[in-house]
């Protein structure tokens, strides 16, 4: 199952690193392709000889070999692998890949990785307990990363608890089990979109809104990696997306984002419009900078295309769609309106009455409302974390 998968194993400072040169030699045993990544600490309790006899490839350390003066690229060691493993993970090297340290050569791979990443933790039983290893672990989890379980045993302290390391045919089961996974939106097709529009009133300025895109990129990666090709129609935003199952088309204002999607549409299995489209546009745009003449300046606004109720009323039988609500007041009565009059199977509601919810933050508190389902919240999660809810629900509509 993993012949010609490229596999990238990290070893961080611990005493379970001994263990890598065993995973190591399973993984070239399944013709696997093997790098490894030591960090500065790995190498006082494994050699470089070792792992790289095994593996057949250098190993490297530093960013810059010593013996050679080679530059060991970061960025082209994450797009390598179609795996990343980092077994064992310190404690130290968990907290640092959960707040976004990157002081070696390894966590600046991981930073750069696209690969799913596989992290199998290794300490002493009151380490892996204390509140801020756990806090961590949780962070890794909403990033997208599989956490591997730890087991219990005798430790190195001499105390017999929870902290083992995964065993190395339990790492290479796992990695068997996520490459031979049927993924359960192969062969079907997304509209995604994402971020604001922007509304032009002359050539510098605009009528917009605070949306980040943050939200519909995590829903076309959620469901790419579910097998699905992705269209993704996004307003202007910082985001970006390297995943080979999306195809990004950038929209400016609503009338290009509505053209953009009636164009999709009609190919799309699954449908999730999460941008923040505005409702509202100036009746008339100016050719020339607005100069400041007067002390109070009267804009006329016109209504944009409703793109939501266009494909609700396109939609057909099979097809899915999927809406937001972002509300202030009356939360479930405007959602419950906003279901049905545009068709939706399902629909997304979030406050901004919620601490942690709404525009430009890593996390969202959402509460799905459906025409045959009763309703269900969720916990404040990362937006990654609530992506995968939102596919998970769109699998049983699609079911």
């Amino acid at each position: 199952m993993l012949k010609g998968k490229k596999i990238l194993l990290g070893v961080t400072g611990s005493i379970a690193a001994y263990k890598s040169a065993l995973l190591v030699r399973l993984l070239i045993k399944q013709e696997a392709e093997v790098k490894v990544i030591l960090t500065p600490a790995a190498r006082d309790f494994v050699t470089p000889l070792t792992l790289s006899t095994l593996s057949r490839n250098p190993v490297l350390t530093e960013f810059q070999s010593s013996d050679t003066g080679t530059w060991n690229n970061h960025v082209a060691l994450g797009l390598w692998a179609d795996a990343l493993v980092i077994a064992p993970a310190s404690a130290n090297t968990i907290a640092k890949m959960a707040n976004g340290f990157c002081d070696n050569l390894l966590l600046a791979t991981y930073l750069s990785a696209r690969c799913p990443v596989f992290i199998a933790p290794a300490m002493d039983v009151d380490m892996l307990a204390h509140p801020s290893t756990r806090a961590n672990l949780d962070t890794l989890r909403g990033f997208g990363n599989k956490v591997l379980s730890t087991s219990i045993g005798e430790l190195a302290s001499g105390l017999v608890g929870d902290g083992r390391m995964a065993e190395p045919s339990e790492i290479l089961e796992q990695l068997e089990q996520y490459f031979s996974e049927k993924k359960k939106l192969t062969g079907k097709t997304a509209l995604v979109t994402a971020g604001p529009t922007y509304e032009a009133i002359d050539p510098v300025r605009f009528i917009g809104n605070h949306s980040s895109g943050k939200m519909g990129f995590a829903i076309a990666e959620a469901l790419a990696e579910q097998g699905a090709q992705v269209n993704l129609v996004s307003g202007p935003t910082h985001e970006v997306t390297h995943h080979a199952g999306i195809a990004l088309h950038p929209v400016v204002s609503a009338q290009e984002m509505y053209t953009e999607c009636s164009r999709l549409f009609s190919s799309a299995d699954i449908t999730v419009l999460s941008a923040a489209v505005a409702d509202f546009k100036p009746a008339q745009t100016s050719l020339q900078k607005i100069k400041k003449t007067a002390d109070t300046l009267t804009i006329e606004l016109t209504r944009t295309p409703d793109i939501a109720a266009e494909l609700g009323r396109q939609k057909k039988p099979g097809q899915v769609l999927v809406g937001f609500a972002l509300e202030t007041e009356n939360e479930h009565q405007n959602a419950e309106k906003k279901l049905i009059s545009k068709n939706f199977d399902f629909i997304v509601l979030n406050s901004l009455n919620d601490t942690g919810a709404g525009f430009g933050g890593n996390t969202n508190k959402v509460e799905f409302i459906s025409r045959t389902q009763p309703a269900k919240k969720f916990a404040l999660k990362s937006k990654k974390e609530v992506a995968r809810d939102i596919v998970e629900a769109i699998l049983d509509q699609h079911a």
